[in-house]
């Protein structure tokens, strides 16, 4: 989504706010005022800071590459988010994706504000070396608006722990004496990052599926709300894979982009004992495997951790002792599933495809891509679109923890940090499950929006910040 569409829902969810009274104001021209305030503060981002990064690249020469960190709104706290490595890096889409996380950790309820950094690099075309020196000097740049009390970035597209140690490293030498360690998080263990921290994303993103169908529709099914039933046609998606549940008939799963949060998200599928699921296509950026029995994910994700993609030929997939019919990249997204995921990249699904769409639920674990557009289409053919707002949250919990417990010097065990993770998830779903429900006008994406920004503006205006 664009940093104008962005701004467009934050302006309708204002709009939609005036017809309510959720605080205690009560003469509605003024409520009005308040509201208009804490619009045109939310779309406007507290600093944009732009540098550039020169390199010395192997071969001699002098590379200068555009970095940012823009910090959007840290009325809720410290601002938050990851540093992305991507040659799609730009002022524009770096400051949306700072909005983004403003709303996101507004939603959860974490007690963070949004924040974005991002290096104009493809980190594919670099070695270890220059990797290490644009991480290094990204610090440098931006030291003075870095920090455990300040802001405190993350990995993200294009980096990962490694990098982020890197930084660390650079941020401890900038700042002797001071304290460093939740400086950053996705840290490696070694280096008192998060246990659990690699799988959370994938695991949080399965997790708003089946939470949805397993705890949160199978205990309003018996006794449907009357205000639940405007919202008949996902009903009646629920209804029939919930039959698949009592039945023990596999629920058939699709899963786009097998990194990180796709393999694990399959992996949790494939293995979850309390309701049968059967992984039945995967893709990466080359290639989409369809096995209509269900594919052997544990041999995929060992697979692809080897050879760094899935197998693209019928003699790779010999060698991995596997079966499946080789497609298009493409073909997975009009596959005929049960529930999509999502775990590649932006625009996969669009007003020139949405019509061919078959997936009954689709799971953002990628962040945007679902269009607006399509989005509505869909929901009103009784299709049911988990955000990534909701559902691609698990990082930014586990994030949360990290700094957590830089503060308490206490390291958590894997298990705590995955167990405390779904359960701050499952009071957000809750949340915005129920209130979705007894709606009928907008999407889900709404309803976050909703949430979220009901929680910013209250902030603002205990804050006295709204006049």
């Amino acid at each position: 989504m664009e940093r104008s569409q962005t701004k467009e829902l934050i302006e309708e969810v204002i709009n939609e706010l005036k017809k309510q009274s959720f605080m205690d104001i009560g003469d509605k021209k003024e409520r009005d005022k308040v509201l208009e305030s804490a619009g045109e503060i939310l779309k406007t981002t507290d600093k944009i800071i732009k540098s550039y990064i020169r390199v010395s690249r192997d071969g001699g020469e002098i590379e200068c590459i555009p970095a940012y960190r823009i910090q959007h709104n840290d009325i809720s706290g410290f601002y938050k988010g990851g540093i992305r490595f991507s040659e799609e890096v730009s002022e524009s889409e770096v400051e949306n994706l700072a909005i983004l996380m403003t709303l996101k950790n507004a939603l959860h309820g974490l007690p963070f504000g949004g924040a974005k950094g991002g290096v104009h690099v493809n980190p594919r075309k670099y070695t270890e070396r220059e990797l290490n020196l644009i991480s290094k000097k990204y610090v440098q740049r931006f030291a003075l608006n870095l920090g455990p009390t300040q802001d405190i970035p993350a990995p993200d597209l294009g980096t990962d722990e490694k990098i982020i140690d890197w930084m660390v490293g650079e941020y401890k030498t900038i700042n002797p004496g001071q304290a460093y360690i939740g400086s950053f998080t996705g840290k490696s263990v070694e280096n008192n990052g998060a246990r659990g921290r690699r799988e959370s994303t994938g695991i949080g993103t399965f997790l708003s599926y089946f939470y949805l169908l397993n705890e949160w529709f199978a205990d309003k099914k018996e006794n449907i709300p009357v205000e639940y039933k405007e919202r008949s046609k996902q009903w009646r998606t629920f209804e029939k894979l919930y039959e698949k549940f009592k039945e023990a008939d596999p629920v058939e799963i699709a899963v786009q982009g097998f990194g990180n949060v796709g393999s694990v998200a399959a992996l949790e599928a494939y293995n979850c004992s309390e309701v049968k699921h059967s992984v039945t296509a995967v893709s990466d950026q080359f290639v989409t495997l369809i096995n209509k029995e269900g594919l052997n994910i544990e041999k995929l994700a060992a697979y692809e951790k080897e050879n760094k993609g899935l197998p693209k030929t019928t003699q790779h997939l010999k060698e991995a002792n596997l079966e499946a019919e080789i497609k298009k990249p493409e073909d997975l997204l009009t596959f005929h599933t049960d529930v999509l995921i999502f775990a590649a990249i932006e625009d996969q699904v669009t007003k020139e495809n949405m019509q061919d769409i078959k997936a009954d639920i689709l799971v953002e674990g990628a962040n945007a891509p679902v269009s607006v557009e399509a989005d509505l289409f869909l929901q009103n053919k009784g299709k049911v679109i988990v955000p990534d707002i909701l559902a691609n949250a698990g990082g930014v919990h586990v994030s949360y923890l990290e700094w957590k417990q830089s503060r308490v010097t206490e390291l958590y065990s894997k298990d705590q940090i995955l167990q405390e993770m779904g359960s701050q998830m499952k009071e957000t779903l809750k949340k915005v499950y129920d209130e979705y429900f007894k709606s009928t006008e907008h999407t889900m994406r709404f309803t976050c929006y909703s949430i979220a920004l009901r929680r910013l503006i209250t902030l603002l205006y205990r804050h006295g910040k709204l006049f």
